[in-house]
């Protein structure tokens, strides 16, 4: 079912307005087919339709519109639309859609911004120890608890971070960094792990930081400087990776010579385009442009943000081989405005971008009231483990009338979660059975405080509600305007011929019409021998088409016509003994088939789309007289009079 956008689309299940509905101040204006419709919703639409329309309607023709349009929506709900799969799936994807801006806090945001922003202007000095994150439930929560012994051993017991860190962190740089990382900046790590390194004092280690998808973090903070910004900077590069002392010797000797001839005048663009061995910069002068803290080897920051601006370094050795660094500017952190295109870049591609909707479901969980018993959750578990595979751990818990969770009044039944997951998954496959359950679990907590938090917004939210009910009885309208009219106009062939023969007299014209066919060839000689075909083969006209492409394949079209004298240069040509036009791209030659000159239209094919049209129209009246008739319209007129007032 696709989304169409209408002039005025009907408005509000019942259920949505039940509260708003005992307002005095929001009085019914319109009751049909026994639904009130409320001021509010009808001002909103009214409102909104002469936004759209040219010539503003009047209030007495508005409201025609719009009972009418409540009519169908009437028949769509009696005809059981709102109740179809497809229906749902359309509307509650447009309503989770349109209800992220009220479930989220936009406080969050800013608080992001400006704590991203704060962070800027210091660097930290921080070491970490990482073990991954577990593939089962209980693997996870084994590795969160080692790494808590580790730091306990290191806080409490007095064991030496760089050593734990070479003996337990997966990082395998820590084998040779004992798990320093230098000094880091804001924007550039995972959110939690620059949130724990970021608020726990210097000197001190965090609580292990979850940061899936990459592990478990325990982060010591070793010092805090001032962020020098960032620095643009050009370089040589003579490589020694992989080569021996005595090759390495040659390298030293060939950048010693280098950095002399520079000291002395030398065009350090030229130089570096014919002499280093960096192909990222070389053919670019050297050129680097702006790095900050964290982003090149230690050896290499340290030199290039020591140098002013202009000022060239010695030759000097990193793991890649030696340099010579020229600094050509230095740039500092720039002011909020200037910085927030790149802060905003940063929140959106980590878990940032989805903490404004997390911390709101945080608080409506609270606001609703969500447990969750863990002695049934632990049950789970025992009946889980004790099945033979995937699948009959999923059956053990299928139907299960335990309740796991409570959201307000609302129970989750452990058969409900289990009914959750996707049947693919419950099948097999090689996902721990309980980890899979529990967080379905959470996932339909979250869902069910969503869920209700949108019911709460559609009562009490105008706005919200008005927009979302728009949108429902547009689906509605749209499904039961195609049955009844617009699919039906270009289906039912009898009831169009029959309706032509009623009205043959409106459908004339003004010159004679070609009715037939026109075939396209490729050459004359394939015009030819398809004209001969034609002849020599009685075809029926359903299979033609069909025919004559197996015949001869791209080298000959039919186009079916009914067109007057003087519409088209090709027809007039073919019927009309008109001048033969310019050819259409590749097709050199046609004629004419089974075809002949009509003064008037025979059928209703001859002038389909204005009988199309026409017939539509048709069907549109009697099917909103019928509805008239089907549904009753009781208007408050005391309440509409105060509208126009």
């Amino acid at each position: 079912m696709k989304k169409k956008t209408f002039i005025l689309s009907a408005i509000a299940a019942s259920a949505l307005l039940s509260a708003s509905a005992a307002k005095t101040t929001d009085p019914v204006v319109m009751t049909i087919n026994g639904k009130d419709i409320r001021q509010s919703e009808f001002e909103y639409l009214y409102q909104k339709n002469n936004l759209q329309q040219l010539a503003p309607q009047t209030l007495d023709e508005y409201i025609d519109m719009f009972v009418v349009y409540k009519l169908k929506v009437a028949e769509a709900e009696a005809a059981g639309i709102h109740l179809t799969d497809e229906f749902r799936k359309e509307y509650d994807s447009y309503c989770a859609e349109l209800s992220k801006p009220y479930l989220s806090d936009s406080l969050v945001g800013k608080r992001l911004i400006d704590e991203a922003y704060g962070r800027m202007a210091k660097s930290r000095k921080v070491s970490h120890i990482m073990l991954p994150l577990g593939a089962t439930f209980d693997e996870n929560e084994a590795n969160r608890a080692k790494l808590d012994s580790i730091r306990n051993a290191i806080v409490n017991g007095g064991a030496d971070f760089g050593e734990m860190a070479v003996r337990f962190s997966s990082d395998r740089s820590a084998v040779r960094n004992k798990g320093s990382m230098g000094y880091i900046i804001a924007n550039r790590y995972p959110y939690p792990f620059e949130y724990a390194a970021y608020t726990t004092p210097v000197g001190e280690i965090s609580q292990v930081v979850e940061d899936a998808p990459y592990g478990f973090h325990i982060i010591k903070v070793e010092d805090e400087r001032p962020n020098p910004g960032k620095v643009e900077a050009r370089h040589i590069l003579k490589l020694t990776r992989g080569l021996t002392p005595e090759e390495a010797e040659v390298k030293k000797a060939q950048i010693d010579s280098i950095y002399n001839v520079l000291i002395n005048g030398g065009d350090f663009d030229a130089i570096a385009r014919a002499e280093s061995e960096d192909p990222g910069s070389a053919a670019n002068g050297g050129r680097l442009g702006a790095f900050g803290p964290g982003e090149m080897v230690k050896e290499f920051e340290d030199t290039s943000f020591s140098l002013k601006e202009g000022e060239i370094s010695k030759p000097f050795a990193t793991a890649y081989g030696y340099h010579i660094v020229q600094t050509l500017a230095h740039h500092g952190i720039g002011t909020l405005e200037e910085e927030l295109a790149g802060i905003q870049t940063a929140i959106n591609r980590d878990i940032r971008a989805t903490l404004p909707e997390k911390e709101r479901l945080t608080e409506l969980k609270q606001t609703f009231g969500v447990t969750v018993d863990s002695a049934a959750l632990l049950n789970i578990k025992a009946k889980m483990a004790n099945s033979g595979n995937t699948a009959d751990a999923f059956a053990a818990v299928n139907g299960g009338s335990d309740v796991i969770a409570t959201v307000g009044d609302r129970k989750i039944l452990a058969g409900e979660i289990h009914d959750f997951i996707p049947e693919n998954v419950r099948s097999g496959g090689n996902a721990d059975a309980f980890t899979v359950f529990n967080q379905a679990m959470n996932n339909l907590i979250d869902e069910t405080v969503i869920g209700k938090a949108r019911e709460e917004l559609a009562v009490n939210n105008a706005e919200y509600r008005n927009i979302v009910n728009e949108y429902r009885d547009g689906i509605l309208l749209f499904e039961i305007s195609n049955r009844n009219v617009w699919e039906r106009s270009t289906t039912d062939t009898e009831g169009l011929n029959q309706y032509f023969e009623n009205n043959r007299s409106k459908y004339g014209w003004n010159a004679p019409h070609y009715k037939g066919y026109v075939v396209f060839a490729t050459s004359d000689s394939i015009a030819n021998i398809a004209k001969d075909y034609l002849a020599a083969n009685r075809i029926e006209k359903d299979s033609l088409m069909n025919t004559m492409h197996e015949k001869f394949g791209r080298n000959i079209k039919l186009e079916r016509v009914v067109t007057g004298k003087g519409e088209n240069a090709i027809v007039d040509k073919v019927a009309f003994d008109g001048e033969r036009p310019e050819a259409p791209g590749r097709w050199v030659a046609w004629f004419g088939y089974d075809g002949r000159v009509i003064e008037t239209p025979e059928e209703a094919s001859d002038v389909r789309g204005q009988i199309t049209n026409d017939y539509q129209q048709d069907l549109e009246k009697k099917w909103v007289d019928s509805l008239r008739k089907k549904y009753k319209v009781k208007i408050n007129k005391k309440a509409i009079k105060k509208l126009s007032e």
